[in-house]
């Protein structure tokens, strides 16, 4: 049991958030004008559209909107992802889901660390995408070889990170000093180094296996990679982005624009071109890109079966398609998605009769005052409006889109193809826990609120 002097974990996670933003706010100027056109944005469509302020305002999501955010990070070693476990459970974040993105020609596995529990998404939805880099998928035995090597010389955390972490696990928690601490020695972890631990031709080589190798190997620490901001309206963003001198990609990632938001859909500007100080090099500046703007706009949390059905469309819009989604590609290419897309049903009642996506459930003030329900069903209360329905808020990512982000941002020639499947196992074990399922997490949050609902309405709960 936590000790009363402790602070949330939720609480350490909303403030890591925040020194998160501000830090790369600092390192990524762009990111500035991102989160001001975000704003704006948010702004006007509150302003413009009632049932979305109604809606976000009636779920507490209006609340952590401006909170909202995902960041990325990519290491190399077991031990680092191991690590970097401990260090987010201070926070109260668990490995949610396993992504593999080798079928996208990308070179690692990866989970996202967050909250699991409805209430403490509300205090903090802070997510990190966190990917660990398959060094056997590096086929030159010498070059795979000198990367282990580099990458066990390092130390990506800072000895009093590992301490506070020691200390939070040995104590079950941290006070108001310590908590502070904490904030600021594990964001040296995510920081940006200039100065890489490699030779000019050793990156060069890493690189030429796939540019994300050499974004892992070959410096000191796992720099955040993006931060993503929530928009309530990506298209509008990515209009007009240009206009505040950003340069978007030609295609929003996920599903079609839909009057019911579904899953996740995201949009970036290409990584900077940044000057690095490589080994060998003294004065004389390299360069390395990496580091990129991300927006995403959330809808609801799909099923299995809505899974499957959206997985199904997708790929029928990209077979047919026949290329990768690019800038000439485009116009077609959203066409396709559209048609194909209107195989899913875009109302809330059509999406819950199929049981294609999850929700919650609130009593209304009519079912508050009403009498006799005692024999109603789920059914009875939402026709009579006792109760209402929301949709769920998908908190995870898109296997597909994130592999797209990654293949955009980082060039056509990062695509490389991989013979081999995925290994969960392998993953699992050097994380040193299991992945929580996120569909059984949203189901849980589901049968909350339908539990809720009964116990304020005096109905039993095996309704």
């Amino acid at each position: 049991m936590s000790h009363p002097s402790f602070v949330c974990p939720d609480l350490i996670r909303q403030r890591f958030s925040k020194a998160m933003s501000d830090m790369y706010r600092e390192e990524v100027p762009l990111y500035g004008a991102l989160m001001e056109l975000v704003e704006k944005t948010n702004r006007h469509v509150l302003d413009s559209d009632s049932q979305i302020a109604r809606q976000l305002d009636s779920t507490g999501e209006i609340q952590r909107l401006d909170l909202e955010r995902h960041g990325a990070i990519r290491v190399g070693t077991a031990q680092e992802l191991a690590t970097l476990a401990r260090l987010f459970a201070v926070m109260g974040m668990q490995p949610v889901g396993y992504y593999d993105l080798t079928p996208a020609g990308v070179p690692v596995h990866s989970t996202a660390f967050r909250a699991v529990h409805e209430g403490a998404l509300q205090v903090s939805p802070f997510r990190v995408f966190t990917s660990l880099l398959r060094l056997e998928l590096i086929e030159d035995s010498r070059l795979r070889a000198f990367a282990q090597s580099v990458l066990d010389k390092r130390s990506i955390f800072t000895p009093s990170a590992l301490k506070l972490i020691e200390r939070a696990e040995a104590q079950g928690g941290l006070g108001e000093q310590d908590a502070q601490d904490f904030v600021e020695q594990a964001l040296e972890t995510f920081r940006w180094h200039h100065n890489a631990t490699v030779t000019a031709g050793q990156y060069q080589q890493l690189s030429a296996q796939h540019r994300l190798i050499a974004d892992v190997v070959a410096f000191k620490g796992p720099h955040i990679n993006h931060l993503t901001p929530r928009t309530l309206d990506i298209d509008i963003v990515q209009a007009q982005m240009p206009e505040h001198g950003i340069t978007p990609k030609a295609v929003i990632e996920g599903p079609p624009r839909r009057q019911c938001p579904i899953l996740l859909r995201q949009t970036s500007f290409k990584a900077l071109d940044e000057p690095v100080a490589f080994a060998d090099q003294g004065d004389t500046p390299g360069s390395h890109s990496a580091r990129f703007g991300e927006i995403e706009q959330r809808g609801a949390a799909l099923t299995a079966k809505g899974r499957a059905l959206y997985d199904r469309l997708l790929n029928a819009a990209r077979d047919e398609l026949q290329d990768f989604p690019n800038e000439a590609n485009a116009a077609r290419y959203n066409a396709l998605m559209t048609q194909h897309f209107s195989e899913f049903p875009d109302t809330l009642e059509g999406m819950r009769q199929q049981e294609l996506a999850y929700f919650r459930y609130f009593v209304t003030e009519k079912g508050l005052s009403a009498n006799g329900l005692c024999d109603a069903s789920l059914e009875d209360l939402l026709r009579d409006g006792h109760v209402r329905m929301e949709p769920l808020v998908y908190e995870d990512f898109l296997p597909v889109s994130a592999a797209g982000i990654f293949q955009s941002n980082l060039g056509d020639a990062a695509q490389t193809h991989y013979g081999v499947h995925s290994n969960r196992q392998a993953f699992e074990t050097a994380l040193g826990r299991p992945t929580v399922d996120e569909l059984g997490l949203y189901a849980e949050t589901e049968q909350r609120s339908i539990g809720d609902c009964y116990l304020a309405l005096g109905i039993a709960i095996n309704k």
